[in-house]
């Protein structure tokens, strides 16, 4: 039986690399790349650049707590596919690449 942080990682890898991926097209997004789904479940889980607070690779680093939100905040976006524009610009905005 696996571990719950290898059920909270294939969770996380399920969404960020195939479920929202999937969803970009049609939903016309502003990203389409996992690695973009990653960075805005992640600043948005942790409030600020997740860089700011977790090592890199942050899959390895995150703690559960830190996994289980960014999870809810890409499970969020999977049910309501309104709010990636707007967390999408506030992980940009954190980051200093939008004013």
């Amino acid at each position: 039986m696996p571990s719950h942080r290898t059920a909270l990682e294939s969770r996380w890898l399920a969404l960020t690399r195939q479920v929202l991926p999937g969803m970009a097209a049609a939903e016309g997004w502003p990203i389409r790349l996992d690695h973009c789904f990653m960075r805005v479940c992640l600043d948005a889980a942790i409030g600020r650049p997740w860089h700011e607070a977790v090592r890199r690779p942050a899959f390895r680093h995150l703690t559960e707590p830190q996994l289980a939100a960014a999870i809810a905040v890409a499970e969020r976006i999977r049910t309501e596919p309104d709010l990636l524009p707007a967390l999408n610009r506030q992980s940009l905005r954190w980051r200093g690449k939008l004013r």
